[in-house]
């Protein structure tokens, strides 16, 4: 139980660090892993792996999708050309609407896209609706952020999914279709919490220009407002559908190799900062220089990419200390049937922070047991991957890049991430396993 012992202090004395004495969160979450590398009894050698591994590795993932996703929100911010969308998406859906408008659209985009990217391209346009619509951003900002996370979690193609599905041997078109039913479902309690709880709280959306000043510019038109955002999904969609299994576009040719190239996420997010280049009325080229747009946008993205690049140093420290081991050890001690992979996928995010890993990590785990807890049915594969997906739902907190993602774009303090994301996603876990159970019980 010691090492369990030690992540609670070093979780504790970070929150301490951030919330009471106002230590910014880069230097609380890297000291405070260093801090339980040292307690665990880590050899130097793999602390310093550590450090530049959950680093390198979390910013090689994220770190440019970080930095061209504000760089894409900052053109549409200042040239107006937020607002012009949010103005289109009032009207289609109404102002009363703009909640639910998010919870779905950050569902949907989620499946094909890489969850803290669909938020990253997301979070301009659900900042302009809320400030136009006069809507809690708050409570909008939790809708879009656990409607990505649902689909995250259940739905392939996402990685954590699509590898649990491989490794357990499940039939990835039950999962899909399981996974989309569940996830949905598993949403309509969050839309309530954060319809008539999380309204209750106040965020003030701030902007990278204000909404005085952007109304005195010629907006950008709808269409053109919309493809450096558009753009990127759409290339990122058909580089998913390229790369399924039965290769739909065939398995070696030049339209393949050129979509699985644009479709990668960093490539993508890259022509959709070039598109965003063709946003202001008159282009100066003072714009991508260290003063102009451009440099703030570094600026704002800088911190942001920080701050995620320590927390996954902080969950690679945890995950270099053997917490899986022990995690598995602890709940291998009793028979839990489908309750089993779910709580060892909810421990394991809440100790690591990354869902992919709990489900990869979990999945693993679980192979050699599925014969003896009756779980080797194919119905059965396809549930236990979607209980492990239903556990690494849960806790998105300290040690989880997505939640200082958000909390960092959106200017949340580390409190209201808490009491609304994080409770948002037990929410959501313990509703999608609920689902899963009766699935299995009368299904």
């Amino acid at each position: 139980m010691s090492i369990f012992l030690f992540v609670l202090m070093a979780l504790a004395l970070i929150l301490v660090a951030i919330i009471r004495f106002n230590i910014h969160p880069f230097l609380a979450l890297f000291v405070g892993a260093i801090l339980y590398g040292l307690s665990t009894g880590m050899s130097t050698d793999l602390i310093v792996k550590s450090i530049s591994d959950g680093f390198g590795g979390v910013l090689g993932r994220i770190g440019l999708l970080i930095l061209f996703g504000v760089i894409i929100g900052t053109f549409l911010e200042k040239t107006g050309g937020a607002f012009v969308i949010a103005q289109q998406v009032l009207n289609w859906i109404g102002k009363k609407f703009v909640m639910l408008g998010m919870m779905i659209t950050g569902y949907i985009l989620s499946i094909p896209v890489f969850g803290d990217s669909a938020f990253i391209m997301l979070n301009p346009i659900n900042k302009s609706l809320s400030f136009k619509g006069k809507l809690p951003f708050l409570a909008t900002t939790v809708a879009l952020t656990l409607g990505i996370t649902a689909t995250h979690s259940l739905v392939p193609p996402t990685p954590g999914p699509i590898a649990a599905a491989g490794i357990l041997g499940a039939d990835l078109g039950m999962i899909i279709f399981y996974g989309l039913i569940i996830s949905a479902v598993g949403l309509v309690p969050c839309y309530f919490y954060c319809k008539y709880y999380l309204s209750r709280f106040h965020l003030e959306p701030v902007f990278a220009v204000a909404e005085g000043e952007a109304v005195k510019k010629k907006y950008p038109s709808l269409g053109k407002s919309f493809l450096p955002v558009i753009i990127p999904l759409v290339l990122i969609v058909l580089a998913s559908v390229a790369a399924y299994p039965t290769r739909p576009f065939g398995e070696d040719n030049l339209f393949t190799h050129v979509i699985l190239f644009a479709g990668n996420p960093i490539i993508a997010l890259l022509i959709g900062v070039l598109l965003s280049f063709s946003l202001p009325e008159k282009f100066d080229v003072q714009l991508l220089s260290a003063s102009g747009w451009f440099g703030e946008a570094l600026l704002i993205a800088a911190p942001v990419i920080l701050i995620t690049g320590a927390g996954g140093v902080f969950g690679k420290m945890l995950e270099n200390s053997g917490i899986a081991d022990h995690v598995g050890a602890s709940l291998l001690r009793g028979n839990y049937s489908l309750l089993l992979p779910f709580f060892m996928g909810f421990s394991l995010k809440s100790a690591q922070g990354s869902s992919t890993v709990a489900l990869v990590t979990t999945a693993s785990i679980m192979l050699p047991l599925m014969v003896t807890l009756g779980l080797d049915s194919e119905q059965m594969k396809v549930l236990t991957v979607l209980s492990i997906g239903a556990g690494a739902i849960a806790v998105s907190h300290a040690n989880d890049s997505f939640f200082w993602a958000m909390t960092q774009l959106t200017g949340m303090d580390i409190k209201k991430g808490y009491i609304s994301h994080s409770v948002g996603t037990v929410i959501l876990s313990l509703t999608a396993m609920g689902l899963i159970l009766l699935i299995a019980n009368f299904g």
